[in-house]
């Protein structure tokens, strides 16, 4: 059982106490799960409580990720200053050297950070659905190191210092009487809107600015950059991605970007319900061809577990991932996922390329 107790400036006036029972999110007094709308005429206090758990939620799972899986977080840039911004990785302790088999995770966008497919799957159903750590385990057991990666983790937010809030003030070209007018306005805006603020809301937001991670700026920089300091140099022979939404679309880019050295590393590719677009990415015809081979996406569909569907787009085959929820391909896929790396790496061996739609209870892509 893991109890959170919020404190944020959002929440001082009402605090809620919360705890993980079974993997499940529930108050510690009424047993209830989480409800967004709280208080219904408080969307925005609703949403910063909201985002308030989801900050102590992450924090809990990365400590998950270091006490129950064993990876150890690595800081990013590898070359980091004492006082430059940075990110982080997780690694399993022979993710480096493992001569076998190397698996790399990468979620979406928005919100979640390393070790998460879906925020909304942790709160409102449980971990196993919204977390990577059944993969990472399953890795584990079956002799993978493992690669966590944390493509969100772009930048850091600092609050502006007076003089660049004076700055951002002072920019305008406007006359001078007529900027002073605006001004007065404004102030006499701001004051209301303050009043309200501090009426609705506990805390005042600060301004703030972003000041992004040295080669990690976006989750495409952050995927060749742990692809060239780690996933590249590591030793093992078979290297499998497990990409959900725009983590896929992010392995595109590296394919893009690091093609050769994809080829001769990487044996297979999972795809989640991947956002790429082969064409809006430009991806050359040998690149296509790679993914054909090698890569599988696993799409929210009706259909039963990897059925073939149907696609438009000259890549990879795609399969059903037996839910139509886009937040739930990666963990009803997870079965699915495992067999096909399996099936790769046989395939490997015996030098004859996997196959990954012919199944019994697939439909072929010729039947269409």
């Amino acid at each position: 059982m893991m109890k959170f107790q919020i404190h944020h400036g959002w929440l001082v006036e009402d605090s809620h106490d919360w705890m993980l029972e079974e993997g499940q999110l529930r108050h510690t007094k009424t047993g209830e799960p989480f409800v967004f709308n709280y208080r219904e005429d408080l969307h925005r206090w609703n949403q910063k409580r909201y985002e308030a758990l989801g900050e102590i939620i992450t924090k809990y799972i990365y400590g998950l990720l270091e006490k129950e899986c064993h990876l150890k977080k690595v800081t990013l840039p590898i070359d980091a200053s004492e006082s430059e911004p940075k990110s982080f990785i997780f690694m399993s302790e022979d993710a480096m050297m493992n001569p076998d088999k190397l698996i790399v995770l990468i979620h979406g966008s928005g919100v979640v950070r390393a070790g998460q497919w879906a925020r909304r799957l942790i709160i409102n159903e449980d971990l196993d659905s919204g977390t990577q750590i059944p993969y990472i385990k399953r890795a584990i057991e079956e002799g993978y190191g493992v690669i966590v990666l944390n493509p969100n983790e772009n930048y850091i937010e600092v609050e502006k210092t007076k003089a660049q809030v004076q700055q951002s003030s002072d920019s305008s070209d406007e006359p001078a009487e007529k900027r002073e007018r605006k001004d007065k306005i404004q102030k006499e805006t701001k004051k209301r809107r303050d009043f309200y603020e501090k009426y609705r809301n506990p805390q005042k937001e600060k301004e703030t600015v972003q000041l992004y991670i040295r080669d990690n700026g976006s989750p495409e920089e952050h995927a060749v950059y742990v692809w060239d300091h780690f996933i590249a140099q590591s030793a093992a022979e078979n290297i499998f991605f497990v990409a959900h939404s725009y983590g896929g679309l992010a392995f595109v880019e590296l394919m893009i970007q690091r093609e050769a050295e994809v080829k001769n590393k990487v044996t297979a590719v999972a795809l989640t319900d991947s956002v790429h677009n082969v064409w809006h990415q430009e991806a050359g015809k040998t690149v296509r061809e790679w993914m054909r081979e090698n890569c599988c996406n696993w799409v929210s569909s009706s259909e039963p577990l990897d059925t073939s569907v149907e696609s438009m787009l000259p890549d990879c085959p795609r399969v059903s991932a037996g839910t139509e929820r886009h937040e739930l391909t990666s963990w009803k896929s997870f079965p699915s996922i495992f067999k096909f790396f399996s099936e790769a790496i046989e395939a490997k061996t015996s030098s004859v390329k996997p196959a990954p739609t012919r199944r019994s209870n697939r439909i072929r892509y010729e039947e269409f």
